[in-house]
């Protein structure tokens, strides 16, 4: 698995349609308020050039790509978190993702009715993230109840101590209209932090759905929104949902020949994967086990050990060593065997940091 990213965003954005064109999932796609009732789930793999070339000179039975979960859920309105629109349960279903790709309209569509009858990116974000600090603030109470009954009653005391001073810390950074992610802790209270599980702690880009006039720099919508972003310190990915829905349709020959005639590089996919793994810092890493070339995504600063655990658990219980190439001197070689032959394997015990594209062989007993 790359990472776990889940969509939010005011209702008729266009979220289903960029969901569908990005995921090939085929979630339901209509022009009214909360189309979308149950969590859409898209899985898609990674596009890799390192992992296309590593299989061209290892040959194996099988390459497995990492990967993208995509969650799409019902889009938000104001007021949502006391029961406006669908309300906000649904935020529970993205909880648990790396990030957060909050989509925004920038496109006019006459028969797209928008929410509040008109273009203000800006504002719809604020609505947005309102709505997502008031369901925090909700999770953060329930939390800080319950610990209170704990010290009352005696229970775990010392425990209900320390966890109503994070609480109070985050509780009072949300009423001040502040997202979570402004907080740092460390030790036991980060563990305590991270176990809320709070939607505004995650990391967060835009997700711009734009038309082919905004495409063409002809509109002042993607120009606000950017400048607004920069100022935030948040990334923006422009795209247009009618457009990826095109080019869905089409085998990947017709899709580039289709993005040079309208002046475009790459593919949407790839430039929102590449922000996902920017602004959570991750990193790749590969394997060739039993004919099987498989790429693996870990954070940045993962030691060998834990990487070996994304594999599985045993593989970091009795972690020996790392035999590990880089990518670089794998391709110049050729080969395993010639990289050895020229001195290149690198053998890397349990305090080795796993840097971005190494090829690697855990060797380990249990």
């Amino acid at each position: 698995m790359g990472f776990r990213c889940g969509i939010v965003g005011l209702p008729n954005v266009g979220k289903s349609t960029i969901f569908n064109a990005l995921s090939a999932a085929g979630a339901e796609v209509a022009s009214y308020r909360f189309c979308t009732i149950q969590p859409n789930v898209g899985i898609v793999p990674v596009p890799d050039e390192r992992l296309e070339r590593l299989a061209q000179l290892v040959h194996p039975k099988k390459v497995v790509p990492t990967t993208l979960e995509f969650f799409d859920i019902a889009g938000l309105v104001k007021g949502a978190s006391k029961g406006e629109g669908l309300g906000n349960q649904f935020l529970d279903h993205i909880r648990n993702v790396d990030a957060i790709a909050h989509a925004v309209r920038c496109f006019e569509n006459e028969n797209v009715a928008h929410e509040f009858g008109s273009l203000d990116p800006v504002r719809d974000i604020e609505v947005v993230n309102t709505e997502l600090i008031l369901a925090d603030l909700q999770t953060v109470e329930k939390r800080m109840a319950k610990s209170e009954k704990l010290r009352r009653v005696g229970v775990g005391a010392k425990e209900a101590d320390l966890e109503l001073g994070v609480y109070r810390e985050v509780h009072a950074i949300l009423n001040q209209g502040k997202m979570a992610r402004s907080l740092a802790f460390a030790g036991d209270r980060e563990a305590i932090f991270s176990d809320l599980h709070l939607l505004t702690a995650k990391p967060v880009f835009y997700m711009v759905n734009v038309d082919q006039r905004e495409l063409r720099g002809e509109g002042t919508c993607v120009k606000a929104l950017g400048e607004w972003a920069e100022k935030d310190g948040s990334k923006v990915v422009v795209l247009c949902g009618d457009l990826e829905a095109e080019l869905a349709e089409l085998n990947e020959t017709e899709r580039e020949e289709f993005r040079k005639g309208l002046g475009l590089e790459g593919s949407s996919l790839v430039r929102l994967i590449k922000v996902g793994y920017e602004i959570l810092s991750l990193i790749t890493f590969y394997t060739t086990v039993s004919s099987e070339l498989k790429a693996w995504t870990v954070p940045q600063g993962t030691p060998a050990p834990r990487a070996a655990g994304k594999i599985h658990s045993d593989m970091e219980r009795g972690f020996i060593r790392a035999e590990v190439l880089s990518f670089s001197d794998f391709t110049a070689c050729g080969s395993e065997h010639a990289a050895k032959e020229r001195g290149l394997l690198r053998s890397e015990g349990k305090d080795y940091v796993v840097q971005d594209g190494d090829v690697i062989h855990f060797r380990f007993n249990v």
